[in-house]
């Protein structure tokens, strides 16, 4: 079976655009579902709306991926699931690390979701050499020491990193050495990395603010309805006393 360390996903070499490769994991999510409902085919409305994107746009993401569907009848599902995993590399057997083993990287090693998805994890890896040793979803966790050794014996490509923020640039140094070119970083840090390695950030703490804010407005935005409406019930003084803010025609 190939592996992650011989064979890159084509997306860049047949240019197309960063925007639409992070479309294409929704794509195929939704899809995946419609096949698992044993749903043969799909239009471009129904397959937007379940994805959460305009159907312009995906119509546009296919168009790179020379897919147009078939006017009156839509996509054949089966076969873009097919096009959408070669294009994402998903038909491939990607081995992955994970460094990191606290309750985050315990989490990720027990989910279950990744062999599905074309993801083997390969090794668990932690600092403390406590941890050695004990499983973690059906794997042994492997001290730091190995880290190097890892790397080469399985052909890892794509390293996980869920380590403290203090330590996980020194983890990402050691993993592009030994020849990792792709990163998931869990750790709330930015990495510094060489050309030739990808990056991905996963900030949970980042995309809770996020939503902090919009509650906030939210909540500004009743709060200022709640006023203006107040406002409008208030009585105002006339001539002849009392008389309501809107007089009736």
């Amino acid at each position: 079976m190939a592996t992650g360390r011989t064979h890159r996903p084509a997306t860049r070499s047949r240019g197309i655009p960063e925007a639409t490769v992070a479309r294409l994991p929704l794509y195929l999510r939704a899809l995946t579902a419609l096949s698992e409902r044993s749903v043969p085919t799909v239009s471009s409305e129904e397959l937007a709306t379940a994805a959460g994107v305009n159907s312009a746009k995906l119509r546009k993401d296919f168009s790179y991926l020379g897919s147009y569907g078939t006017r009156g009848v839509g996509y054949d599902v089966e076969y873009l699931v097919y096009q959408i995993s070669r294009e994402l590399g998903l038909t491939q057997d990607w081995p992955v690390v994970i460094v990191g083993i606290g309750n985050l990287g315990a989490a990720l090693a027990n989910y279950g979701g990744f062999a599905s998805r074309g993801f083997r994890v390969a090794a668990l890896i932690d600092a403390d050499a406590a941890q050695a040793g004990k499983m973690v979803a059906g794997l042994p966790i492997r001290h730091t020491d190995e880290l190097e050794s890892i790397i080469a014996d399985n052909l890892v490509s794509i390293g996980v990193i869920a380590t403290p923020a203090g330590a996980a640039q020194e983890v990402c140094d050691r993993l592009v050495a030994a020849g990792v070119t792709s990163i998931l970083n869990f750790a709330p840090t930015v990495l510094s990395v060489p050309d030739g390695v990808d990056v991905r950030k996963v900030d949970l703490s980042i995309e809770l603010q996020i939503l902090a804010f919009h509650e906030q407005r939210k909540a500004g935005e009743e709060l200022g309805e709640a006023v203006s409406t107040a406002r409008r019930s208030v009585k105002r003084p006339g001539p002849d006393g009392d008389l309501p803010a809107v007089m009736p025609v």
